[in-house]
């Protein structure tokens, strides 16, 4: 170890001038080496006397000629200036190159001092051993030096998380990194597993523990810019559960070919600053024990929330995960993530809508299903509005039957993904989600068997048709960013945040609860626009500074669209194993008056009496004004 220690301390003391001189010796002395074994090889088999040494052969004057062609040829390529860390294809290109060299030089030496066929051979097999030597020493003194450097001063061991262009990139850098040695890849694509890229090779998500195991690996890079964030959320969430350090790249691409302005212009947006609170889903427990070896359900698991709900659900080690979809797109895409994210969990991908009894009722008993996340509705305010008996049909009636079939299949839990429109509603959306809960409400009062519980929040930031990814693409485009109202408020969270709420409602849940989280307070939507066309660099255009980049459009309330949302209906909260979790108390409907207002529900669907619709709206949802509904159905 201590002539170890020697030799570190000698590789890092010399100058680069020193290594330089070194190389370049090296390579002359192969070049000596190289012609004397092609002469013994050559003359031993071409001379009548069988010695190799014959004086019938010029020996000085060919070594003058090739010693001093072939040191010029290195000098002038700069072979020796090539550290061994970055010696690649650039550098076996210009050994061929002096090879070559020194083939042309003794091919004129023979022809001037000795032109013998015999003579000739030499130079070919001297060039062709040069060659040989000169690739092969730099790879072995590589492979020494780095041996060395190991264990003189320990390289940091890594692994990258992503093989496509932007990981390839990393590792292709950092091989010739005295400090960072990258050892394999980690990637969800099952076409890269098991292949060697970029001299590293691949592995699947699940080896990930084995890998960090063997290696001692203390850092994961994250190399997958384009990735969702919400799966680059869960890919970091299950790393630091390893105990590593996670390290995100941006793409190459976006650092080399993009401007700075560019660069500022994709910049993400402070969370904290837009929630106008600190962000909880740190703070919010675990939840495994809940949903470890249960057989899940998600409806809608295409969606923001449904395809989040499977990411974090894979964490709580489920027996099985089934998803329902009536997107065949959406469906295939999270079937195909999960299905490379995990190897212990079984996935089972349905396809079809909620309101599809017969569907439901197959798939709750054929997967044996012990816990159902019902995510699956139409949500869009203004699509919803114009198609009030789709909307009724689907968010109402979709809620229903895969409640049934949960009660019948008699499934454990049955938790309904809800939202703040649903509270004094003021759109078709917002009233079809308050119908919804109400029936869950109804069915926790009468069922024993299934626990009916309900979450409700705000928006979700980055979720589909959500007013960030609008914002950013308004931004993109160089505005007008559109505003329905300047004093609209909203209360946001984050994707993580509404999922592990759901996921805790169901650990809490004892029946018949609206679970709540403390969202803070809600955020003057004009301002979140000004934050964001700040935060790429531009600046407003208003009545204040009229020769600003981007200007704020007001544009009016959408149908069905409410100024300021709120979060409950009463004022009687009650305590959850969670501070910032509440449970409300609300009114809600009997037996009878449920039996009833579902009977009329359906007697307009079936008529397509979008009139008759709402005027049930109007009777049975609390506030829901009669002229805000004409209004906004015309």
């Amino acid at each position: 170890m201590s002539n170890l220690g020697f030799l570190y301390k000698l590789a890092v003391t010399l100058t680069r001038q020193q290594k330089r001189y070194i190389i370049l010796t090296i390579d002359v002395a192969l070049i000596l080496v190289a012609y004397l074994m092609a002469r013994g090889l050559i003359l031993a088999n071409g001379l009548t006397d069988g010695s190799p040494w014959s004086p019938t052969l010029p020996l000085v004057p060919d070594l003058i000629a090739l010693l001093s062609a072939g040191t010029i040829a290195i000098v002038l390529l700069g072979l020796h200036k090539i550290k061994l860390n970055a010696y690649q294809m650039q550098g076996v290109v210009e050994s061929a190159f002096v090879a070559g060299v020194l083939l042309l030089v003794g091919l004129a030496s023979a022809w001037l001092t000795a032109p013998q066929g015999t003579t000739a051979k030499i130079f070919v097999v001297t060039a062709m051993i040069f060659l040989i030597m000169s690739v092969s020493s730099r790879l072995i003194m590589r492979r020494v030096l780095l041996f060395i450097y190991d264990k003189g001063n320990p390289r940091l061991p890594i692994l990258i998380y992503g093989a496509g262009q932007t990981g390839q990139q990393l590792a292709t850098a950092l091989a010739t990194d005295d400090t960072v040695e990258p050892l394999a890849f980690i990637d969800d694509d099952r076409r890269l597993q098991g292949l060697f890229v970029a001299g590293l090779k691949v592995h699947r998500p699940a080896e990930l523990n084995g890998l960090i195991e063997k290696h001692e690996i203390k850092r994961v890079v994250l190399a997958m810019p384009s990735v969702q964030r919400s799966k680059r959320a869960y890919i970091t969430r299950r790393i630091a559960r390893t105990g590593c350090e996670v390290h995100a790249l941006p793409s190459f691409a976006d650092l080399v070919a993009n401007s700075a302005k560019d660069l500022a212009d994709t910049r993400p947006v402070n969370i904290d600053e837009l929630l106008g609170r600190e962000r909880l889903e740190e703070e919010l427990p675990g939840v495994s024990d809940a949903y470890e070896g249960k057989n899940i359900l998600i409806t809608g698991a295409g969606g923001s929330i449904g395809s989040e709900l499977c990411r974090q659900l894979l964490g709580c080690n489920p027996a099985s995960v089934t998803l329902l979809d009536h997107s065949e797109l959406a469906l295939f895409e999270i079937d195909r993530e999960l299905r490379g994210m995990t190897e212990g969990a079984s996935i089972h991908a349905v396809l079809g809508s909620v309101t599809d009894r017969s569907l439901v009722e197959a798939t709750m008993i054929e997967r044996k299903i012990d816990i159902v996340l019902h995510a699956a509705a139409y949500k869009h305010v203004p699509l919803v509005q114009h198609n009030a008996l789709e909307g009724i049909k689907n968010n109402v009636f979709g809620t229903k039957c895969v409640a049934d079939a949960a009660r019948a299949a008699g499934v454990e839990r049955f938790i309904l993904v809800s939202t703040d429109k649903a509270v004094r509603p003021s759109s078709v959306m917002g009233a079809s989600k308050r119908f919804a809960e109400l029936l869950i409400q109804d069915l926790a009062t009468r069922v024993s068997g299934t626990r009916f519980s309900m979450v409700r929040f705000g928006n979700v930031l980055g979720s589909s048709g959500s007013v960030i990814p609008l914002f950013h693409e308004q931004i993109s485009r160089g505005g007008p960013v559109t505003l329905t109202h300047s004093d609209v408020t909203r209360y946001f969270m984050t994707i993580p945040e509404a999922v592990r709420l759901v996921l805790l409602a169901g650990s809490f849940a004892r029946g018949g609860d609206v679970f709540v989280l403390d969202m803070g307070h809600p955020v003057p939507v004009k301002q979140l626009a000004r934050k964001m066309i700040e935060s790429t660099g531009h600046t407003v255009r208003d009545d204040d500074n009229p020769h600003g980049d981007i200007e704020i459009k007001i544009t009016g309330l959408r149908p069905g669209e409410k100024l300021h949302e709120e979060l409950l209906i009463g004022s009687d909260m009650l305590t959850t194993p969670h501070p910032k979790i509440m449970r409300a108390q609300e009114k809600h409907l009997s037996e009878i008056e449920m039996a009833n207002a579902m009977q009329a529900l359906r007697q307009s669907i079936e008529a397509r009496n979008t009139d008759q619709l709402f005027q049930i709206l109007e009777q049975w949802i609390e506030t829901y004004g009669k002229d805000k509904i004409r209004i906004a159905g015309e």
